[in-house]
């Protein structure tokens, strides 16, 4: 009998010692527990990624131009889109002394996502150039700061071109060829606002749901193509110049400062994890820091909470805004 109490006294505090330990793991996480273990056990990006054709849209700036920099040191081949093409060439250029890849070994091209009328083209000479697309990062879009009160209906019209059609439409037409070849992987750079809603990002969140629940359906449509990975990336809040470019309440004006961006996620944390998920396809990753990471989880499995906890992030979030400081400012950091 004493033998058997110890039994359990052991496995009790093994299990508390086991749930502790994956506590601590959380409140450290910078992504989902599926993703982190895929980056410490799965398949490597070095090994998975090498010598593959990616398409990487918004490849100017930001979350597109680190992944370009982290696939070129890969060596992946690579197809880089946005509208600047003075940016890109600076871009490519970065690409060619950081990585072993040859001047044919990237391609610059010029696209802007709201003209759908030049996509299927585009595509064309993606794969005239190469002869196949393995990879398509969707990543090109813009963000919000304005309150929907205050916002014109037309920037909501144009959140929902770029963002979300423009998206679907390019993908279109590289999926037909993924098709045709049996297998690919389509990338989409959502934003963990695809899964939670928070103020002064209504056409923003609104875009990256659209985009969640197309991509969500149409894996389900793709079943007879096992090898077609669709991939959805969830960032929180990274360190990039998404903020200097975000639409605001009329489409005439910019925002006029964007804050101290020093707090968030490293945009080459965010870009590795990013190819962890692609080397893994990894369904959904939730790619962010606390809390938001924290309210992904609850959204996802307690809604009245995450709706009571983001209520109250909220106000500090406008709050930020009309004071001139950043919106997402870290909610953890400690006052001076």
């Amino acid at each position: 009998m004493a033998w058997g109490c110890a039994l359990c006294v052991a496995l009790a505090g093994g299990a508390l010692l086991a749930l502790l330990v994956q506590l601590v793991r959380w409140l450290r996480a910078d992504g989902d527990f599926a993703l982190l273990w895929a980056e410490r056990w799965g398949k490597k990006p070095e090994h998975e990624l090498r010598g593959k054709v990616v398409w990487v849209t918004g490849a100017s700036s930001g979350i597109g131009e680190e992944l370009t920099y982290q696939l070129a040191k890969l060596g992946a081949l690579l197809a880089i889109s946005a509208r600047r093409e003075d940016e890109l060439q600076r871009v490519k250029k970065r690409c060619l002394q950081i990585s072993n890849l040859s001047e044919n070994d990237i391609l610059v091209l010029r696209l802007d996502l709201t003209d759908r009328s030049t996509h299927e083209a585009a595509t064309n000479s993606v794969l005239k150039h190469f002869g196949k697309i393995d990879v398509l990062v969707n990543n090109g879009g813009r963000s919000q700061r304005s309150l929907f009160v205050d916002t014109n209906l037309d920037v909501y019209s144009a959140i929902m071109e770029l963002n979300y059609l423009g998206t679907i439409s390019l993908t279109k037409y590289v999926l037909n060829h993924m098709i045709q070849r049996k297998k690919g992987k389509i990338v989409t750079v959502s934003s963990v606002m695809g899964i939670m809603g928070a103020p002064l990002a209504t056409g923003y969140c609104a875009s990256k749901h659209a985009l969640q629940g197309f991509f969500n359906s149409l894996r389900t449509e793709l079943t007879d193509y096992p090898e077609i990975s669709v991939i959805q990336i969830c960032p929180g809040p990274v360190q990039s110049q998404i903020i200097q470019n975000v639409f605001t309440e009329n489409l005439a004006k910019s925002i006029e400062n964007s804050g101290d961006q020093s707090h968030k996620m490293p945009t080459d944390r965010c870009a590795r994890l990013t190819l962890v998920s692609v080397a893994n396809d990894v369904k959904e990753a939730w790619i962010s820091d606390h809390p938001y990471l924290a309210v992904c989880y609850l959204w996802q499995y307690a809604p009245t909470w995450a709706w009571w906890l983001m209520n109250r992030m909220g106000k500090r979030r406008i709050q930020n805004f009309k004071s001139g400081i950043d919106a997402d400012a870290s909610y953890s950091r400690k006052k001076k």
